[in-house]
């Protein structure tokens, strides 16, 4: 039988564990980290189940001793209290996944199943991934969510940070495409360099590629000196271009020779700089359709869409949205308590009425995080109690109900269109057609990313992998 070890402070974990896995497996058990290290050299070891929290020595740090010692060993990390700091952290040192307690029985014998295949050849010595162990997100600027779309984020994060490629961030405008940028620079082995961001949205054509580029004294009117631009400032770290979709084409095709050279000349110089940054990229834009217009560069496309992350609207991501606005309230809250008596505890609203709850979880959110934020805001200044109410929140776009029910007229009549041509070319196959299309369709949208098009379609990886065997899109 293939052992497997379990790592946890609690003893009826390792009952629990013995209960439900000791038929198929044999079961170790740790109750400590430094007791974990001292069983990790058994070669009948196959896999490690993990907690994050455990006195003296955590489960991350734990992990990373685990991956120096023994880098091919799976380690799947089990929490109650989920974060994005975990989550990131333990992917990026190398654990193959992670779980919140409690977990779905069903689920995780799949999951421990799919990890020992994927890991069934012969150990490979490969190198250990760097330590990141004192490596923090900082706290201005939180990753809060504990959805299940947000948990594929981190772990995109999570893999992606320390291995320096390229990354595409994609999602309506204000999901947070700056904090995840910020995220990957502070996870990687870049984190003590710079940080930059410029959006390519904001500033005029004209200075956009002074801004990126720099220029040498004279290089035009008004250039009294030379002054170095963002790719020269961002040597060592991460430069950040939110908004890539709204680049004009000239920078494009030079950001394009930046990516391949790696170097850069700055306006009216003549010798070329070698620069080492790490891009990162970002768009609320479908850059597909942006190429398809002939107003973005395919071969730009291709070079920044090494790694894609696509981050979930907020009407999507259920009670996070109340974790959010907690954490809103309590920032707003502390902020404006600030210079007053801190021994007076009841200033401003302390929570939600129940029916704000249900406003703030009905509601569409167009502006994502950002406009959650702002009328958070306005309804700590307007509330007069000691509980936000449903008349506080400045809400007044359509609910989720409204929207769902608000069909374009023009959407449903080329729906219909196309209902009446499937209907009279496979007539009693329809249903099987019709969702072969949609699959194929959305696997065709997210580039073949499983991960991306199960959200597509709003169901479960397991789901859409069953639906591409079933139609043989595998």
């Amino acid at each position: 039988m293939e052992k497997i070890l379990i790592v946890d402070d609690k003893r009826n974990v390792h009952y629990s564990f013995r209960r439900v896995l000791g038929q198929e497996y044999e079961i170790l058990s740790a109750f400590s980290g430094d007791e974990a290290l001292s069983k990790i050299d058994d070669p009948a070891l196959r896999l490690i189940l993990m907690d994050v929290r455990m006195p003296n020595r955590d489960g991350l740090d734990t992990l990373e001793e685990v991956k120096q010692r023994r880098p091919s060993i799976p380690v799947i990390m089990m929490t109650a209290f989920v974060s994005a700091e975990t989550a990131i952290r333990s992917t990026t040192l190398d654990a193959d996944d992670y779980l919140v307690k409690p977990f779905d029985v069903v689920a995780l014998k799949q999951l421990i199943a799919q990890t020992l295949q994927k890991h069934a050849s012969v150990e490979m010595p490969q190198q250990p991934p760097q330590a990141i162990s004192e490596t923090r997100l900082p706290d201005a600027v939180p990753m809060l969510g504990n959805s299940r779309a947000m948990q594929e984020v981190y772990k995109i994060i999570g893999k992606s940070a320390a291995r320096d490629v390229t990354v595409l961030i994609t999602g309506e405008s204000g999901t947070g495409k700056e904090l995840v940028a910020r995220a990957l620079h502070t996870y990687s082995q870049r984190s003590k360099g710079p940080f930059l961001a410029i959006n390519c949205a904001a500033i005029p054509d004209a200075l956009l590629e002074s801004e990126l580029f720099g220029f040498e004294k004279g290089a035009f009117s008004g250039a009294v000196e030379s002054r170095p631009g963002k790719f020269e400032l961002a040597h060592g770290g991460t430069l950040f271009l939110d908004e890539i979709g709204d680049m004009p084409p000239l920078l494009q095709s030079k950001l394009l020779r930046v990516l391949q050279e790696r170097e850069i000349s700055r306006l009216g110089g003549r010798q070329p700089r070698h620069i080492d940054i790490r891009i990162i990229a970002a768009t609320n834009q479908s850059l597909d359709l942006l190429m398809q217009e002939g107003r973005f560069r395919q071969d730009l496309y291709y070079r920044l869409d090494v790694v894609r992350i696509n981050l979930p609207p907020l009407r999507e991501r259920g009670d996070d949205i109340l974790l959010i606005a907690n954490h809103l309230l309590q920032l707003h809250t502390n902020h404006g308590q600030a210079g007053k008596d801190k021994k007076d505890k009841t200033f401003g609203p302390q929570g939600f009425s129940p029916t704000a709850c249900e406003k703030l979880l009905s509601y569409t959110w167009p502006g994502n995080v950002r406009e959650l934020e702002n009328i958070i805001a306005q309804a700590v200044l307007n509330t007069r109690g000691s509980l936000i109410t449903e008349d506080d929140l400045p809400l007044h776009a359509v609910t989720k109900k409204n929207a769902d029910e608000a069909t374009s007229p023009s959407t449903e009549i080329a729906l219909n269109t196309a209902l009446e041509e499937l209907f009279s070319q496979h007539a009693g196959n329809v249903l099987a057609r019709s969702e072969q299309l949609v699959v194929s369709k959305a696997l065709e949208l997210s580039r073949y990313n499983q991960v991306q098009a199960a959200r597509l379609l709003g169901v479960s990886r397991n789901v859409l992998r069953e639906r591409m065997k079933r139609y043989k899109l595998l």
